[in-house]
């Protein structure tokens, strides 16, 4: 019953807040055709990174995790005509469907989507060449959460938002006994960030459509 006021709630901000939008539809749907898993963020996520990227007038986006390309249609819309977005993608397939998707978008001269492990992609990154990246969005594989933290920290600069989704786990990452990796990996996370002293952050909780969950927000001082 809860989740489903959740999604509600969700659905009544949506209709007022949203307007239809049938290229990210679209995306949904393709994502649903090549049998894509259900992880997307809400449009209400993706309305927020859009509003966060276009508030500090991002030009250089990061995004590791790039699924069928849903979240990175939303941030690259925020990016001016000169902007720029990068996204890494470990998986083919999920890249073949994203590329489909970003070119519907119109975006495929804004996008540059790089297949292989981001462990590598985000090493190779020069802050100098590719960026530096005024915003990042971290929506990838969570044991590895902390690496691509220093990676995004790394590609930074002053003022610079930097952004990881998931990592409350549906409250289980105050589980002291538990050994889930996802939520290991948010303490992990959330720890590394307690002590790097380069940063601001805070976690803000969330649910929804997607459940419950939350997502940091750091900014780069």
């Amino acid at each position: 019953m809860i989740a489903e006021l959740w999604r509600s709630v969700d659905d009544y901000f949506s209709t007022l807040l949203l307007d239809p939008d049938p290229v990210l539809d679209a995306a949904l749907e393709a994502n649903r055709a090549g049998a894509l898993p259900s992880i997307d963020v809400s449009p209400q996520q993706g309305k927020l990174l859009h509003l966060l990227a276009c508030s500090i007038g991002a030009r250089r986006i990061l995004e590791v995790g790039t699924l069928g390309g849903y979240s990175t249609i939303w941030l690259a819309r925020a990016l001016p005509p000169d902007g720029r977005l990068i996204t890494c993608e470990i998986d083919p397939h999920r890249a073949e469907v994203a590329t489909s998707n970003i070119a519907m978008a119109g975006l495929a001269d804004v996008v540059d989507l790089r297949v292989g492990a981001a462990d590598h992609t985000l090493s190779i990154l020069d802050a100098a060449v590719d960026g530096p990246f005024d915003l990042t969005f971290i929506d990838a594989d969570k044991g590895s959460g902390t690496e691509y933290f220093e990676h995004a920290l790394r590609l930074s600069r002053p003022g610079s938002l930097i952004i990881v989704d998931n990592v409350v786990r549906g409250g289980r990452v105050v589980d002291n006994e538990t050994t889930e990796p996802t939520a290991v990996g948010s303490r992990r996370l959330a720890e590394a960030v307690a002590r790097e002293k380069r940063v601001s952050a805070t976690v803000i909780q969330t649910v929804g459509a997607k459940g419950y969950d939350g997502f940091l927000l750091a900014r780069v001082e």
